[in-house]
């Protein structure tokens, strides 16, 4: 990727250590997601129950308000946040292979609904054919471990949305557990406003459940909505 200021990292040296150890442990994000899915594991408790009811309550309301169109969603998993929306046209992308045929057999008889696998390294490639009104990140941006994924998973989401682009992710630098090698937090509204300064953070929405509230499902991802400028 070039264009990017060096990605900053967490804020103490300890915490950057921690970093580079757990990316030398972990097989790399692309890698777990489809070991999970292949195995039977799910999207994840945010795709579930009252946190799902929330996304896509948000996430519907505002696209009917805005009139948008046309949705394309980068980590669509296994597909089941997906049967809460009212999106009239939808376009589904994940690394793993295996999400993305569960995706396919669930909506079989929905036409208004597409599913593809991403490849980052060949996503440029096929970037014209992929483009929407809104693009979607649903609790994907703190699974993203790797400085380099990271960044171009960013730049193919605002590469490939017309109006607006939302994310639902949490919003600091910091690790995550050593036994959670698959997190890792980002400051995304610091990063957006340095490599991408032609989008605006139009709104932030906190989220109804955040974690100590009470014993159900909780998350520590709020909502940033970001229009072009």
């Amino acid at each position: 990727m070039t264009g990017f200021p060096p990605l900053q990292s967490c804020s103490s040296f300890a915490s950057k250590v921690f970093v580079k150890l757990k990316q030398v442990l972990f097989s790399g994000s692309a890698k777990y997601w489809e070991q999970r899915y292949a195995y039977g594991g799910s999207s994840g408790q945010g795709s579930y129950g009252r946190l799902a009811e929330f996304k896509a309550e948000v996430i519907n309301k505002f696209i009917s308000e805005r009139r948008v169109e046309s949705v394309i969603e980068f980590g669509c998993g296994d597909g089941n946040q997906l049967r809460l929306a009212k999106y009239p046209a939808y376009v589904g992308l994940d690394v793993s292979e295996k999400a993305v045929a569960l995706c396919k057999e669930k909506f079989h008889n929905d036409t208004s609904k597409k599913f593809f696998q991403y490849d980052p390294l060949l996503f440029d490639d096929t970037a014209k054919e992929h483009k929407a009104d809104l693009a979607l990140s649903l609790d994907v941006i703190y699974h993203l471990v790797e400085d380099e994924i990271y960044l171009t998973y960013l730049s193919h989401l605002f590469k490939s949305a017309k109006r607006y682009v939302i994310f639902y992710t949490s919003d600091r630098d910091e690790p995550g557990g050593f036994y959670e090698q698959h997190v890792r937090h980002r400051n995304i509204t610091k990063n957006i406003a340095e490599w991408f300064p032609t989008w605006t953070l139009n709104q932030k929405i906190k989220n109804q459940y955040p974690p100590g509230q009470d014993f159900g499902e909780t998350s520590f991802a709020d909502f940033f909505i970001y229009e072009a400028s």
